[in-house]
């Protein structure tokens, strides 16, 4: 490092318009150093290298790196060199492992310094830094532990570029973390369990309304309970209409599992109104009363909306995204014993006229009851075979059944604890966050 040259001689002038003077940029990683244009840097897929590009001071600059070079335009970084090369061969390929011989929590602090995420990783490193976080207890494992020295990169404002916003955007953006991610500062988790409050309350009316005293109840305060279903409504509409002003992109926030399930648990609400008005209010109305039972039982979805503020449910939605072609691997093993036996039961039990027909299997659909509920070890022992031969058939259901269910869940538990532990990696960042901003 003896030809590294520090110059620190800046003029307020000099400072103050310090932007990039040469169009050749050098940055020096642990004594390596690589060349790029000033537009290579402004779209450098690396957060803290693209962020140099719209410095404009000798202390924004030294925000993002360890030192600088003003007359060679050379950013010093005082990081692991060979994390590096592997880094920049995730920039050229989009591919990301591990640097063998490095510990997994060493190169995963560097891919945070750069700004990078465990989901950069491919799938089988994912998994050695998620065994490598389980070995070590990962509830004792705190952001400080993995991050080293000076995490900017980390700070909850830092998921749009740091270029120059006007004052709109910036609102907006803030507005939208308010909404969508509950643990990004104190209003935002308020607004949060305000929307559980809600939750909870609607719940308990659709429960309340199925009670045989409802009715009664309802007539003596009918007002009361109009007005309680009005807010409830009226408070998840407003923030559905925030969410989606705020969006960054529409077509995305319409396209999102999570605001299709808001929609189709708002709109019962005033589709059933409109019918009232229309002079169909009843519940006896024909095909206009089962169309407003059905409407009304549809509100059991704001139950979803809780996915936004609870971990685990965020976690099961996950794992079921990533592992649909396990469940739909399962769904067929399930589907294929299920035609096979029910096939068989209903011969045994009813086809071949022995003189001890079952009714209970008269026809294959009827026997596929017996086996799904065989093969899921349920057995209500409402259907069950008096033959031996489907008694037999019985005993081959049951252990069948075990084994195929149990082929898959290995893949799906592993996903699943995967999923977990970047989610709560996430939560713990987002907290360290809020606990920053609570205490400036």
């Amino acid at each position: 490092m003896g030809e590294w040259t520090v110059a620190r001689s800046f003029s307020r002038a000099q400072v103050d318009k310090m932007k990039f003077g040469k169009s050749i940029c050098v940055l020096n990683v642990g004594g390596t150093r690589y060349a790029f244009t000033r537009e290579v840097i402004r779209d450098f897929p690396l957060r803290r290298v693209s962020r140099l590009h719209a410095c404009s001071s000798e202390k924004e600059v030294l925000e993002l790196c360890d030192d600088y070079d003003r007359d060679r335009n050379e950013f010093f970084f005082d990081r692991h060199a060979q994390a590096f090369v592997f880094i920049m061969l995730y920039v050229r390929s989009g591919k990301l492992r591990f640097v063998p011989g490095v510990c997994e929590l060493s190169f995963y602090s560097e891919m945070l310094y750069w700004g990078l995420e465990s989901a950069h990783l491919d799938s089988c490193c994912q998994k050695r830094l998620d065994d490598r976080m389980s070995d070590i207890g990962l509830d004792t494992l705190s952001e400080v532990d993995i991050v080293l020295s000076g995490d900017e990169s980390q700070s909850p404002d830092e998921s749009v570029p740091r270029t120059a916003l006007t004052g709109r955007v910036k609102w907006l953006e803030k507005m939208r973390k308010t909404f969508e991610e509950p643990n990004s500062s104190l209003a935002a988790q308020l607004l949060a369990s305000v929307s559980v409050i809600f939750v909870i309350v609607s719940m308990i009316m659709l429960c309340a309304s199925t009670l045989p005293d409802w009715d009664t109840a309802k007539k003596n305060t009918v007002e009361e309970h109009r007005i309680v279903e009005a807010v409830c409504i009226g408070w998840f509409t407003a923030e559905c209409i925030v969410r989606f002003l705020v969006a960054r992109d529409k077509w995305d926030f319409i396209r999102h599992p999570l605001n299709i399930i808001d929609v189709i648990a708002i709109t019962p609400y005033y589709v059933t109104m409109a019918m009232a008005r229309a002079g169909m209010p009843g519940a006896g109305l024909g095909v206009a009363g089962v169309i407003l039972r059905v409407l009304r039982m549809m509100r059991v979805f704001w139950l979803m909306k809780l996915a936004r503020h609870f971990l685990g449910l965020q976690t099961l939605g996950l794992t079921l995204t990533r592992c649909y072609r396990e469940m739909v691997m399962l769904m067929v093993f399930v589907c294929v014993a299920m035609a096979i036996y029910s096939a068989l039961a209903q011969l045994l039990e009813h086809g071949l006229d022995l003189g001890t027909q079952n009714q209970d299997y008269a026809s294959i659909p009827a026997a596929a009851w017996w086996v799904i509920i065989s093969m899921t070890t349920v057995g209500y022992g409402d259907v069950y075979p008096v033959t031996v031969g489907g008694r037999v058939l019985g005993g081959m259901c049951v252990v069948s059944g075990i084994v195929l269910l149990a082929l898959p869940i290995t893949f799906i538990y592993h996903s699943f604890v995967q999923c977990y532990n970047e989610l709560k990696v996430r939560s713990a960042r987002c907290a360290r966050s809020l606990s920053t901003e609570m205490l400036q």
